[in-house]
């Protein structure tokens, strides 16, 4: 897995959760931590209905970019669901659920990436 090929996967994420009003949004680089991903992007929403939003949100945006979603786990619960964007894992919780489990303490050795100023000119357009 290749850093620089997956972070516009991770961008193009961040970007559709943020359109949705995705809150406090995470992005983690665990390439050096797991085989599993190059990234895990961690967001929250005010409610389930929100998770959903967000969720149908970065999928659509995914597969009209020509990546690939491999799958989606959750759904149906509406508090935690995790989208599988193949070097991309997309974790999206309701605040009380992300609170909870709190993933990024889980994996606090991996860096996090700075989504400031790709946020910042996404407010702006």
């Amino acid at each position: 897995m290749t850093n620089q090929l997956n972070r516009p996967l991770m961008e193009l994420i961040v970007k559709a959760a943020d359109d949705r009003l995705g809150q406090d949004i995470v992005a983690l680089e665990v390439n050096q931590l797991t085989p599993l991903a190059d990234y895990f992007v961690i967001v929250s929403a005010k409610n389930d209905r929100q998770v959903n939003a967000i969720v149908d949100s970065i999928a659509e945006a995914v597969e009209t970019a020509g990546y690939t979603v491999k799958g989606i786990e959750g759904k149906d619960g509406h508090a935690w669901v995790l989208i599988d964007c193949v070097d991309v894992i997309v974790h999206v919780f309701n605040k009380e659920v992300r609170s909870h489990y709190n993933i990024e303490k889980l994996w606090n050795d991996a860096p996090l990436v700075s989504l400031t100023a790709l946020l910042e000119t996404d407010d702006e357009d």
